[in-house]
């Protein structure tokens, strides 16, 4: 059974641990809602910790679409591998989720979402130092990170809201 939440608080709060709190992208995302699904605060940040930046900075796939994608498992888990249903319920959700999300943005590949290359040319990674950048004024003003952590942080509540009725 799942806790009560207000989508909006947790899509606020994903935003602020980005902006103020200096999570990364996927971190965010997962600690607005590791205490609904019965995690601990410092097992999520370490867990999600390596998917900021598109995976370590690489540029792939998002890390608040990662985010999404870690929450799912907690969501719909598939952790007996002989359960071939869990493990296509799971998938499904994955493959929700990142479709509102690829629908509503375009891509989830960071690079893309970034302006870094063009959407949809398949390009390779960027070559980028795995230092995280600084998080400064400027840095706010030409990411759109912190939106796309409040659109990741919504379609999960609205996802786990949708779940909640069920029960």
């Amino acid at each position: 059974m799942l806790k009560d939440f207000d989508i909006e608080e947790r899509v606020a709060k994903a935003r602020r641990l980005f902006k103020e709190g200096g999570y990364n992208c996927c971190q965010s995302v997962v600690l607005a809602y590791n205490d609904i699904l019965g995690v601990d605060d410092h097992v999520a940040a370490v867990i999600s910790s390596g998917f900021g930046g598109g995976m370590g900075r690489m540029r792939e796939v998002c890390g608040t679409v990662s985010g999404m994608t870690m929450l799912a498992g907690m969501m719909s888990p598939a952790d007996d591998p002989s359960i071939k249903a869990a493990r296509t319920a799971n998938y499904a959700l994955v493959q929700e989720m990142a479709g509102k999300f690829r629908e509503m943005n375009g891509s989830i590949v960071c690079r893309e979402l970034l302006g870094l290359v063009p959407m949809g040319s398949g390009a390779q990674a960027c070559k980028e130092s795995p230092e995280p950048s600084d998080r400064t004024a400027e840095y706010y003003k030409k990411r759109p990170c912190e939106e796309l952590v409040g659109i990741s942080a919504r379609i999960v509540g609205e996802k786990l809201a949708e779940m909640k009725k069920k029960d």
